[in-house]
C-alpha cells in the first residue's frame, strides 16, 4: 500500500514518539523528509539524522529533549495533498508571533518563514513548529 501523505506521516512518527519518550524514530527515506529534517536541525527542534542506505533507504531520526520534555511542543501539517496552501512572502503566517517557525517550500528550495519573508518569496506552507 502506498503512502498518500509522506511529510503527515514524517511529522505524526515524531508526534508520536517524542509523546513515548524515544530517543529516535525511524520512518521510510525521501528528499522532501531530509529537506524538511535539514530545517528542523537548523533550528534546533531536533539533534539531527542519518540515512542509511540498504535495501529500502530509511531516514532515523536523533528526537532532542530538554528538562525531560520535548523540544517539540506542537508540530502540525498546514497543506495536504487535498488541500494546499500557498502564500505570498508577506502574508506567510507567523507562529506563535515568531516564537515558532513555518516552514515553506519555494521555487528555491524548503526554507523557513523567516527566510522566505527575507529573501521576498513566497509558497507552499508546509508545517508548523512550536
Amino acid at each position: 500500500m502506498t503512502m498518500q501523505d509522506p511529510i503527515a506521516d514524517l511529522l505524526t512518527r515524531m508526534r508520536n514518539a517524542q509523546m513515548a519518550g524515544h530517543v529516535d524514530v525511524q520512518m521510510p527515506h525521501s528528499k522532501a523528509k531530509c529537506a524538511i529534517l535539514d530545517v528542523l536541525v537548523s533550528e534546533g527542534f531536533i539533534e539531527g539524522y542519518t540515512v542509511t542506505d540498504e535495501v529500502k533507504a530509511t531516514i532515523t531520526v536523533q528526537l532532542k529533549y530538554h528538562n525531560g520534555g520535548p523540544v517539540i511542543e506542537e508540530i502540525a501539517r498546514v497543506s495536504r495533498p487535498g488541500l494546499r496552501i500557498y502564500k505570498e512572502s508577506n502574508d506567510i503566517p507567523k507562529v506563535r508571533g515568531g516564537l515558532g517557525v513555518a516552514i515553506v517550500s519555494t521555487n528555491r528550495g524548503v526554507m523557513t518563514d523567516k527566510a522566505a519573508r527575507a529573501q521576498g518569496i513566497g509558497g507552499e506552507v508546509l508545517c508548523t513548529v512550536f
